[in-house]
């Protein structure tokens, strides 16, 4: 029986990441040493409160019931305390923060309680696959903004106000995965107010908000003058406490838009796990003192590597944030042309640009998911590939 693909499926281009794993296990198989810098899953340590907590949890039958979207108000309580400490902005928790199953869910089905078939949702190219996918599924149109290095790899603000059509969803996300780009709170203000031009919802993407080095410190949507009016803010579990496979997350902001979030996911899912959301708690709790040791160990990921690169005659700079490295790529090849023949001739897994969008053409994503002294390796692979 031949079933017809809907032409939203048809059109939808493959995930940035798909094929990897089986790459992985294939070369595995051949028995290499593969050195994966693909995903970006550090590998660290969980936070102890987390596998604590999870572990009573358990034994509580209260915890095993269904979540729904409200959730564990412990949680939501955990979440507001976090963001006041970090942010000095207390929120609602029960208008102003939803627990997510992880930020990427999130982040694609705010597309569906924010956008009509035929309006229009700007996404920066390159950038994360699930801002195209929601926006995609949800039959609107997008348009890509791309990011270039003589901006920094910043979005500027008249893009947002000066484009074109419905605007209706803008998706930003800083520090920004892949480029590691940086922004101030000034450029969030100035965001806000574009965005308010073109009534249309701001989606702040702030997953590495917590993975920032060398006394920089990310801004948040919730400081901004007008910033929760303006949209919601992103925050997840999986990047700044390694705990990627709990699939936890939030999102902050407006009650208007938290209320539309939440009624599209009623339809959709049920919450987290409450006992995954009773340890989300207890790691917001006493969340600082592992961040700083989280953040350390990546930022010594992050110097091997540089200067590990540099070395061998790659143009990188050291990201003031995230746990990427963006840099061209050496020699004429394209970025999937070179990252296959590393996989190939030395099992070194890169993410080529032009995966994340076009504008991504000419750039390869290194992770820092490896131990400092692994980059020397890694280096000395890529040297013999050039």
């Amino acid at each position: 029986m031949s079933v017809s693909v809907p032409e939203r499926l048809r059109t939808l281009p493959p995930y940035p990441l798909a094929g990897l794993p089986e790459a992985r296990a294939r070369l595995e198989a051949e028995g290499r040493e593969v050195l994966d810098l693909g995903a970006g899953d550090p590998g660290l340590p969980i936070p102890d409160a987390a596998r604590r907590a999870l572990a009573e949890a358990a034994g509580r039958p209260e915890l095993q019931r269904y979540a729904f979207q409200r959730g564990l108000p412990h949680f939501r309580r955990a979440v507001v305390d976090f963001m006041n400490r970090r942010y000095g902005r207390d929120l609602d928790p029960d208008t102003e923060v939803l627990p997510l199953i992880g930020s990427k869910e999130g982040l694609a089905n705010l597309a569906f309680a924010t956008l009509d078939p035929g309006s229009t949702a700007l996404i920066p190219d390159p950038g994360y696959a699930p801002y195209f996918g929601g926006a995609h599924l949800a039959g609107a149109r997008t348009q890509r903004v791309p990011l270039l290095a003589e901006n920094g790899f910043v979005v500027p603000p008249r893009e947002i106000s000066d484009a074109d059509g419905d605007v209706r969803l803008v998706y930003l996300n800083y520090p920004n995965n892949p480029t590691g780009a940086c922004v101030d709170l000034e450029y969030v203000n100035a965001v806000v107010e574009a965005c308010r031009s073109q009534d249309a919802v701001l989606a702040y993407d702030n997953a590495y908000a917590e993975i920032a080095f060398d006394g920089y410190r990310p801004p948040s949507l919730v400081e901004a003058e007008g910033g929760l009016a303006a949209g919601l803010e992103f925050h997840s579990f999986s990047k700044s406490f390694n705990m990627t496979g709990w699939r936890l997350g939030w999102a902050c902001g407006g009650a208007e838009h938290i209320s539309r979030l939440s009624r599209i996911k009623s339809f959709v899912d049920t919450g987290p796990y409450l006992g995954i959301q009773y340890a989300g708690a207890a790691v917001l709790d006493e969340a600082e003192p592992y961040l700083e040791q989280n953040t350390a160990q990546l930022r010594e990921r992050r110097d091997a590597a540089v200067a590990a690169f540099t070395e061998i005659g790659l143009e990188l700079k050291a990201p003031k944030a995230t746990l990427y490295l963006w840099f061209p790529v050496p020699g004429p090849a394209s970025s999937r042309d070179f990252a296959l023949r590393l996989l190939e001739q030395e099992a070194v897994i890169l993410l080529p640009g032009s995966g994340l969008g076009e504008a991504g053409e000419g750039f390869l994503r290194a992770a820092l998911t490896l131990p400092a002294d692994g980059y020397r390796e890694v280096a000395r692979r890529i040297a013999r590939v050039l």
